[in-house]
């Protein structure tokens, strides 16, 4: 057996989820919404992080999520938000699968309540709610692996 697993086997504990920043920004509110024929461009970023807690086994795994909207005419920001959403994590898996747990499988338990409260914030700002399609952690794991080898 290995040292990383229980005596019933790996196990993947979400301790607890949390909002660690949320910003919303809208500088042109609500002029902007009267000028706009078209819908804004919307850009969104996605990035994951992992710490160590002091516990060997615990983590906490952050999903930052940027989302900036333009008007497409002359690229006046509709708005901006940006959210940090986090879980505390214990892990108890071989070694070998402890990064990609932490960077595809616990993002994407994490992805739908971070997803939520970005679609939320723009609701209740006045906007149509964001909603932001969903993610492909795997592949976003995958670049991160090739950036490290080539750089």
């Amino acid at each position: 057996m290995e040292q990383n697993e229980t005596k019933n086997g790996p196990s993947i504990q979400i301790n607890a989820q949390y909002i660690k920043d949320l910003s919303f920004e809208g500088p042109h509110l609500p002029g902007v919404l009267a000028e706009m024929k078209t819908p804004p461009a919307i850009a969104v970023d996605i990035d994951v992080k992992v710490n160590k807690a002091a516990d060997a086994h615990v983590f906490t795994v952050e999903l930052t999520i940027k989302a900036h909207a333009t008007k497409p005419d002359d690229k006046k920001t509709v708005f901006i938000c940006e959210l940090t959403y986090g879980g505390l994590v214990t892990l108890q898996v071989p070694a070998e699968h402890v990064e990609p747990i932490l960077l595809v499988e616990i993002p994407h338990l994490l992805f739908p309540y971070a997803r939520a409260i970005m679609a939320n914030t723009t609701r209740e700002a006045g906007l149509p709610p964001l909603q932001i399609n969903p993610v492909d952690f795997a592949a976003l794991y995958r670049q991160k692996i090739d950036a490290q080898k080539a750089g």
